[in-house]
C-alpha cells in the first residue's frame, strides 16, 4: 500500500476538481480525501496499491475537463489512521 500527500496547482477550484477526484479515486479503489486550500490549490491525501496510485496520479495531472493543472507535487508519507472511502473535505 502506498500513501501520498498531493498538492495540485492551477485552475483547480470552481471546476468540479474535488468531486471528479472523488469519483476517480472510488473507481480505482483509492482512499483518502481532497480539500481546497486558501492559496487556490487542492490538497489530497491518498492511499492505494502501487498500480492504482500510479493511475490516480496520472489522472490528477490532467484533472476534469474544466481544470488546468499547472503543477503536481506528490510526497510519500505515513498517515496517522486508515481512511474509510474517499471524502471531499471542507
Amino acid at each position: 500500500m502506498q500513501h501520498y500527500q498531493i498538492w495540485v496547482r492551477g485552475k483547480v477550484q470552481g471546476v468540479w476538481f474535488r468531486k471528479s477526484t472523488r469519483r476517480e479515486a472510488m473507481s480505482l479503489g483509492v482512499t483518502g480525501f481532497a480539500r481546497n486550500e486558501k492559496d487556490g490549490s487542492v490538497y489530497i491525501e491518498a492511499s492505494a496499491s502501487a498500480e492504482a496510485m500510479s493511475e490516480f496520479i496520472d489522472w490528477l495531472k490532467l484533472g476534469p475537463p474544466l481544470a488546468r493543472v499547472d503543477s503536481l507535487s506528490a510526497l510519500p508519507f505515513h498517515p496517522e489512521k486508515a481512511y474509510n472511502g474517499f471524502q471531499i473535505a471542507y
